[in-house]
């Protein structure tokens, strides 16, 4: 069993400048195919043990995409162990809390077909409730979903919600429509009467049923595709604010994850700018577009911009009015993992403890320590 005294002697020694510490992405991954086989219909058994989640990545990466120190001891994908998670990270730098968010499975959502991309999200998702926030009580978890198919995910949300352990909803940021759109209304209006947060997460851009990863086209290699990944991010941003998603679900918060931040002072003001000029084409929007930016959107720290001058990050986020809505993330086990005390040494003592614990405190609701682990 954890050990509160034990961890907070570990976090004097490593990030004694703050006041907690919450890692809010954590991928964990199933160990093999057959771990799935006792949350599918037998139906499902054959596609899942052939194809899994069938989404290809049609860029190399030379660096690969998970860490090779992530292994477990006997084998297995990096991240499918709790233990080693356990052990190699929440242990290793303090964390209070670690939200967990499937890697592959958040694929499901630009799957041809939606039946089995339903059946998957869900078994992902009883998995995590049956093992892994059973394991450590400062597990926390994030429901999947397939998007494509909005009414089935609403029914999901509905069905996991009343688990203490979840506190958010993951879907992954490639789409055939951006987010703004009334299509993905059901989802939000069952997020927000479970008063969950809605996550999302790239990586499948340019893959399965999403069209090209970027207006132009596909890039030619990964390190192209990597850089341009958060013009995704703006798109959905643009889209939610506009469409008067949050006019009409008022209690409704969402979170970037690994989209970066740097990009959002440049947004908010030319959101803003263009308000004023043509209000009349979106009626429905009672204030500036920066400002329910700044109510309803949370992004995630991974993998954070490094300009040559540090200060600069922490002015961007100043300039953007966002230091109660940027969390601490790892990315862990990718390999662009960012370790907290990088991270800590980015940003003054002045919201150091917001960017670390205090934001993802607030925003899902966590208590100041954990409490015994999910039965």
């Amino acid at each position: 069993m954890f050990l509160i005294k034990e961890i907070t002697a570990r976090r004097s020694l490593i990030v004694s400048e703050v006041l907690g510490l919450i890692d809010t992405d954590i991928h964990n991954e199933v160990r093999n195919q057959e771990q799935i086989l006792p949350y599918l219909a037998e139906v499902w058994h054959r596609q899942w043990l052939q194809a899994g989640t069938s989404i290809g990545m049609p860029f190399y990466s030379p660096v690969g995409v998970l860490r090779r120190d992530a292994v477990p001891e006997d084998g297995g994908t990096p991240g499918s162990d709790p233990s080693m998670i356990i052990k190699e990270h929440m242990d290793l730098y303090g964390f209070d809390y670690g939200i967990l968010n499937w890697g592959r499975a958040i694929e499901m959502s630009i799957h041809p077909d939606p039946d089995y991309a339903n059946v998957v999200v869900s078994a992902h998702n009883d998995l995590l409730a049956d093992v892994w926030l059973k394991t450590d009580p400062r597990f926390r978890g994030s429901i999947v979903i397939n998007h494509s198919d909005p009414e089935a995910t609403a029914k999901e949300i509905n069905r996991m919600a009343g688990h203490p352990g979840f506190v958010q909803v993951i879907m992954c940021s490639a789409a055939r429509l951006p987010f703004g759109q009334r299509y993905y209304h059901p989802i939000y209006e069952a997020a927000e009467r479970n008063g969950l947060p809605v996550a999302i997460h790239p990586g499948t851009e340019g893959r399965g049923i999403s069209g090209a990863p970027t207006p132009s086209g596909y890039p030619t290699r990964y390190m192209e595709w990597h850089n341009i990944l958060p013009t995704n991010y703006m798109t959905h941003v643009n889209s939610l604010v506009c469409e008067g998603v949050f006019e009409k679900f008022p209690k409704l918060k969402f979170v970037g994850i690994e989209g970066g931040i740097s990009w959002l002072p440049h947004l908010m003001w030319r959101m803003d700018k263009n308000y004023k000029a043509m209000r009349a084409s979106a009626p429905w929007l009672k204030r500036l577009p920066s400002e329910y930016i700044k109510e309803h959107f949370y992004f995630t720290t991974q993998p954070i911009e490094e300009p040559g001058n540090k200060q600069y990050l922490e002015q961007i986020i100043e300039m953007s009015g966002m230091e109660d809505n940027i969390m601490y993330s790892s990315d862990y086990p990718h390999w662009d993992f960012d370790n907290p005390k990088v991270v800590m040494a980015s940003f003054s003592k002045r919201i150091r403890s917001k960017i670390m614990a205090e934001n993802a405190m607030n925003l899902y609701k966590l208590k100041k320590e954990p409490l015994e682990a999910f039965e």
